[in-house]
C-alpha cells in the first residue's frame, strides 16, 4: 500500500505521526511481541518525541534502531541518539535507555558500521544470510532527495551485500556516518516518510511527478513486501496541489 497525506500544521502531523505509530506498534506486539522501529535524525526528531511523550501504546515492548547516525559521541550535537536524548528527559517517557540500539563510536568507522550490523542480526535472532525485517522505518528526506545517509550518485545506493554501511564522504556534515543500506530499508514492513518545508517542495514534485530519468535516493525506497507511507506538510506540498 502506498498513501499520501497532506497535513496542514505541527499538530495534525504529530497526530498522524501517533495514529501509524500505534497502528503498528500494536501489530507488531500482537505479532511477536516487540516492536522493532527504526528513526531518523533531523526535524523528525522532535516530531517522533512528541509523539513517545505521549500515553503510546506498549513502549516498554519497543526496541528501537537509528536508520543512520552521525560517526560522533553521543554528548555531541550532530549525535542523532544524542538528539533524542536530549528531547525526551527522564519522566517524560517510559523508554528505557537499553531499549535503543545505539553505534559504537569506540571503534574504527568501518568495524563501527560492521558491529552494528551484527547487533541487529543478534536482536532479530538472524543468520548472516537472513534479512532483517523491521516493522516500522521512520525516513526523513533532505532538499537533494537523500534518505538516511544515502546521497545522490554515490556508490552505497549501489550496495546490495551489506546490510549497515559506513561513509566517509558524506556531502553533508559531518562527513563520517553509518546508513542503511536499500537493502535493509526495502525489507521493511513500511517505510514512512515524513517531509516538511518549502525547501522540499522541488524534490516532492519530482518523486510524485516521477518525471526525471535520474531517480532520488528517496525514489528508490520501494519496499518488497511492506507499506510506503507519506506525510508531507502544505509547503512541501504546494506544487502538487496547484
Amino acid at each position: 500500500m502506498d498513501s499520501l497525506t497532506i497535513i496542514e500544521s505541527k499538530d495534525e502531523l504529530i497526530t498522524k505521526l501517533k495514529e501509524e505509530i500505534e497502528k503498528r506498534a500494536k501489530d507488531a506486539i500482537e505479532d511477536h511481541n516487540e516492536f522493532r522501529i527504526g528513526l531518523s535524525g533531523g526535524s523528525l526528531v522532535q516530531y517522533v518525541s512528541d509523539v513517545m511523550s505521549c500515553a503510546v501504546t506498549g513502549v516498554e515492548n519497543w526496541k528501537i534502531f537509528f536508520c543512520d547516525e552521525r560517526f560522533v559521541e553521543e554528548s555531541q550535537r550532530d549525535s542523532t541518539y544524542g538528539c533524542y536524548k536530549r528531547a525526551l528527559p527522564d519522566g517524560q517517557t517510559f523508554l528505557k535507555e537499553e531499549q535503543f540500539v545505539k553505534i559504537d563510536t569506540k571503534l574504527s568507522l568501518d568495524d563501527c558500521a560492521r558491529d552494528y550490523e551484527r547487533r541487529i542480526l543478534k536482536e532479530f535472532n538472524c543468520s548472516d544470510n537472513q534479512m532483517p525485517k523491521f516493522d516500522l522505518l521512520i525516513l526523513g528526506m533532505g532538499p537533494d532527495g537523500h534518505t538516511c545517509s544515502l546521497f545522490p550518485e554515490h556508490s552505497l545506493l549501489k550496495e546490495t551485500k551489506r546490510l549497515i554501511a559506513a561513509i566517509d564522504d558524506s556531502p553533508k556534515p559531518p562527513s563520517q556516518r553509518i546508513t542503511m543500506t536499500l537493502p535493509l530499508i526495502n525489507n521493511a514492513s513500511c517505510c514512512l516518510f515524513v517531509i516538511t518545508g518549502e525547501s522540499k517542495a522541488a524534490a516532492v514534485k519530482q518523486i510524485f511527478s516521477e518525471s526525471s530519468d535520474t531517480p532520488f535516493p528517496v525514489q528508490l525506497v520501494k519496499p518488497v513486501k511492506g507499506d510506503l507511507l507519506w506525510i508531507v506538510d502544505t509547503s512541501a506540498a504546494k506544487v502538487l496541489k496547484k
